[in-house]
């Protein structure tokens, strides 16, 4: 079943220069095996960003936090105070809510 993984985590460098490397890393982001689809959040005022992402399932969430690709963010000089969270999709009144969790083509 799918999963859902809600990161945090602090920044210490401008607001501008972040967001270019939210771009910078994007596509990579976006060619994750099972991901779905992932959410990018900031909150100016903490100095805080993180993302919430949709696994296809518990095999590829687990894939994802092994790969390099998190390893490079784990390690980015910029980035400090890591919180991530996992958790299962109540799926019945989250499609009544609109919740985007129908199966996707990942390629």
């Amino acid at each position: 079943s799918q999963k859902l993984l809600i990161t945090k985590y602090n920044y210490n460098l401008p607001l501008k220069e972040l967001r270019e490397l939210f771009s910078a890393v994007a596509q990579d982001f976006a060619n994750v095996p099972g991901c779905q689809w992932k959410i990018w959040l900031i909150d100016e005022e903490k100095n805080e960003a993180g993302a919430v992402y949709l696994f296809k399932n518990e095999e590829a969430l687990e894939a994802f936090k092994a790969s390099p690709l998190v390893a490079s963010v784990l390690s980015h000089s910029a980035l400090s105070n890591f919180n991530f969270r996992e958790t299962d999709i109540v799926k019945e009144p989250s499609e009544i809510t609109k919740a985007p969790l129908a199966e996707m083509e990942v390629a």
